[in-house]
């Protein structure tokens, strides 16, 4: 009796969670630029097709853990000629992330007016990514389960990993 009312306070609480994160979202987001799932892109990553993923948050939070091959990108001190110069091709398909998807969308819109045609905003950003076990890294390319989650606030939507703040 005790294991299933423990159950249901966890999925309780775990469906409210993820109701607010869906909140979020949709309260800061202007849904200006397409979402793409954690588990389409874990996908596309597994195909021999050229994705750049960029990174839109700040450094610290990048040198904890980012996405596999992430380049950082940034938030406030994003430059789009850095961009530019790495990528010449406008017709490169591009994912940006944050922790949940607001300043990803903000730096893709970025992308946008810059001529980028096929620009994507990852939906749940880095805290979907490790909620749905894919893999983390650091800095010295190796697996982590370390998770900047910008602030407390957002920690409570990470579910596996160790968040920092």
């Amino acid at each position: 009796m005790k294991i299933v009312l423990s159950f249901m306070l966890f999925t309780s609480s775990f469906c409210m969670a993820q109701q607010e994160f869906q909140q979020a979202l949709q309260k800061y987001n202007e849904e200006s630029i397409p979402y793409i799932k954690v588990k389409e892109l874990h996908q596309e990553l597994e195909k021999p097709n050229l994705i750049s993923i960029l990174d839109a948050r700040k450094v610290e939070e990048y040198q904890v853990s980012h996405l596999p091959n992430a380049i950082f990108a940034g938030d406030k001190e994003f430059d789009i000629q850095q961009v530019q110069k790495r990528m010449s091709s406008k017709t490169l398909s591009i994912i940006v992330y944050c922790t949940i998807g607001v300043r990803s969308e903000k730096i893709a819109k970025k992308l946008k007016e810059a001529g980028y045609h096929q620009v994507k905003n990852l939906y749940g950003g880095i805290l979907e990514w490790k909620n749905k076990g894919y893999k983390l890294y650091n800095l010295q390319s190796k697996p982590t389960d370390s998770v900047h989650t910008y602030n407390k606030k957002w920690s409570r939507y990470l579910h596996q990993g160790k968040p920092v703040f």
